[in-house]
């Protein structure tokens, strides 16, 4: 069977065996320790399951490594449609290490500064800009909710001195970055700096992400969409990037010292 089929087939054994056991998704979710919504999703095989729900779901339903075996041979090729659901995997992840070559991270942008980097993109009419601007700003409520996921952001000094906006956009946007790099403990920002000419970052931004169940997958942001890659190799590959551009950047004091020394360079 190729992986799609066999996405469907945990996603037709799973409902099978919770309606013979007389469980609803929200009974069945419980008694995994996951949510609802999860359950829901592997179910219309909109998420592949981990390893560790499968094992769960063979404790839970007495399905005597039944759903396991499938999990396993769910191909390690399957692209998930989690594409439209990146805000989801951002939102439940526990770690997240975020490249930015470009641009500001989006959980770090002001809001002039994500408006005029949408304005700037020029695909967007005024109202589909607005409601961009507060979905983006939504989505930095859990870098202060009660466990935000721990953000690695490293950036390139270009970030710095690209004006986006105008000088009193990027002043505040640079302050915003210092401030919270330096009062959120769970935020770590650091910049590559220009000294270190060609690197392995240059060939555009990614976000690695780490769910609870400690499964990885990578962000690809293009000119339109977005791109969820969860395939081993390529993760590994990427794993690799991320280490050779953590090997350039400025310890986090040294890169809040540039942040600010810019910021006031935008006068």
């Amino acid at each position: 069977m190729e992986s799609s089929s066999m996405l469907d087939h945990f996603a037709e054994e799973l409902r099978l065996a919770r309606s013979t056991g007389g469980l609803s998704q929200a009974a069945l979710a419980e008694a995994l320790s996951y949510s609802g919504a999860l359950v829901a999703k592997v179910e219309t095989c909109e998420r592949r399951p981990s390893l560790d729900f499968a094992r769960r779901c063979d404790a839970v339903l007495g399905a005597d490594g039944r759903f396991e075996r499938i999990q396993r041979r769910i191909s390690r090729e399957t692209v998930v449609p989690w594409v439209r659901d990146w805000t989801g995997v951002e939102a439940e992840a526990t770690a997240l290490r975020w490249y930015e070559p470009l641009y500001v991270p989006g959980l770090l942008q002001t809001e002039e500064y994500a408006r005029a980097v949408l304005v700037g993109a020029g695909l967007f009419g005024a109202d589909e800009i607005e409601q961009q601007v507060t979905t983006r700003l939504d989505r930095q409520a859990l870098l202060t909710r009660g466990r935000p996921p721990l953000l690695t952001a490293v950036i390139d000094e270009y970030t710095l001195r690209r004006g986006i906006g105008g000088s009193e956009v990027m002043r505040e946007q640079l302050q915003h970055l210092v401030k919270v790099g330096s009062t959120l403990p769970r935020v770590r920002i650091q910049v590559v700096p220009l000294s270190a000419g060609a690197y392995p970052g240059l060939d555009g931004p990614f976000v690695i992400a780490t769910s609870p169940a400690g499964e990885e997958v990578v962000y690809l942001e293009g000119q339109r969409h977005g791109q969820v890659i969860d395939r081993t190799e390529y993760l590994r590959e990427i794993v690799e990037i991320w280490e050779s551009i953590r090997g350039e950047t400025l310890s986090q004091q040294q890169s809040l010292d540039l942040m600010m020394e810019v910021a006031e360079t935008w006068i």
